[in-house]
């Protein structure tokens, strides 16, 4: 049976203004996910792993044929203070942004908000040398 049958056929945009209640298998990391205990009516990725699934071109369409994993690759902050998940799907690489969960992992989101800190751009033994190329007097000092 090929995926495009397995799909459930819903009204065009069903999921935007319907619940997600059905419960489902994580791909990644193979755990049970519940919807009860996200704090909202749509869960849309995993509360353990972060990881996602590639469903939807514009939020709750359901148009997306990729059907590819969509992996954690960073955390933004919304307006008002509100944390957002930027997935980045393994197949297509396509992006998009998902309202972090009530229950989802904090050190799982944590460890994503520090990456880009644990692994700048620049070896941190040359530090103060660049500060002082860029106008600094090279000391770390406040």
């Amino acid at each position: 049976m090929n995926r495009e049958n397995k799909r459930k056929t819903f009204e065009r945009n069903y999921y935007k203004n319907h619940p997600c209640a059905e419960p489902f298998v994580c791909s990644v990391c193979g755990r049970d996910v519940i919807p009860e205990g996200a704090g909202s009516d749509h869960r849309n990725h995993c509360p353990y792993c972060l990881s996602s699934k590639h469903l939807d071109i514009e939020p709750g369409d359901r148009a997306a044929d990729c059907g590819g994993t969509m992996e954690p690759i960073a955390v933004w902050v919304r307006k008002h203070g509100e944390w957002a998940i930027v997935h980045r799907c393994r197949i297509c690489g396509a992006l998009s942004s998902n309202r972090i969960a009530a229950d989802d992992n904090p050190m799982k989101l944590m460890s994503i908000a520090m990456r880009p800190l644990s692994s700048p751009p620049f070896p941190l033994e040359r530090i103060e040398e660049m500060t002082r190329l860029m106008g600094g007097d090279g000391t770390l000092e406040w």
